[in-house]
């Protein structure tokens, strides 16, 4: 059966059309995903030691976090989700997406990999931020920049294969700009400015910690000269 896919000569066997429409398939990831947000956001709010700013970091997290492992740890297991005919919403979404970019009809082997890596390796720690910032740990900041950092990478990859292979791969200019631009422009934008922060609040603690050893370092001297003459005058 003919496919809206490109190129054209796309070789996908027993392709089944999108049965929901795109309104449906957007406006059902847009509630679920309002709807973790909101419940995150009103959790996160019964505790007074959490700031605005971290709570929607918790909100971000567990969104992206969710995304990674249900929406594409499905396509990475799924790997013909064009011939599903039951309408199961997960698979349509992915024939929908595949109009900006056929590269996920096609299983392209680069996209697979990334999405792959960022469904298993990336999706339960952003899950895992969530609770290492409302409990306030240690590690909140480090684990924030290392998968920020991965979610920039697999971003650039994504972006700079398709452009070395000509950067041909959706229906239209439409689903060009909607899909493959804009939808993953957010994990661009998002995920530099919380790397941006955790850099900064890394460095400060670190230097603030170096500080601390310094003034520790440059009393010493001193008591040790008073010890030493306290001894010599008592044992003298």
């Amino acid at each position: 059966m003919d496919h809206p896919y490109v190129p054209r000569d796309l070789h996908l066997p027993g392709y089944v059309p999108v049965s929901l429409s795109q309104s449906t398939i957007i406006g059902v990831y847009g509630l679920s995903s309002l709807l973790v947000v909101s419940l995150v956001w009103l959790l996160s709010g019964r505790s007074g030691n959490i700031s605005k700013l971290d709570r929607l970091l918790m909100c971000w997290w567990a969104f992206t976090g969710l995304t990674h492992m249900i929406l594409e740890g499905y396509f990475v297991f799924s790997p013909e989700f064009y011939k599903e005919k039951t309408g199961f919403y997960l698979a349509e979404v992915w024939k929908e997406y595949s109009k900006g970019d056929s590269r996920y009809a096609g299983r392209d082997s680069a996209i697979v990999s990334v999405e792959g890596i960022t469904a298993v390796l990336e999706g339960p720690p952003c899950l895992l931020a969530v609770y290492a910032i409302a409990k306030g740990k240690g590690y909140s900041y480090i684990l924030q920049f290392a998968i920020s950092l991965g979610q920039l990478y697999g971003t650039f990859v994504y972006f700079i294969t398709a452009i070395l292979e000509g950067d041909n791969f959706s229906a239209s200019p439409f689903y060009y700009y909607a899909y493959y631009v804009l939808a993953n422009s957010f994990w661009i934008l998002i995920p530099s400015l919380i790397a941006i922060r955790c850099w900064k609040k890394i460095s400060l603690a670190v230097q603030s910690q170096s500080q601390k050893k310094k003034v520790r370092l440059h009393y010493i001297p001193e008591w040790t000269s008073i010890a030493w003459w306290m001894q010599s005058k008592w044992f003298a």
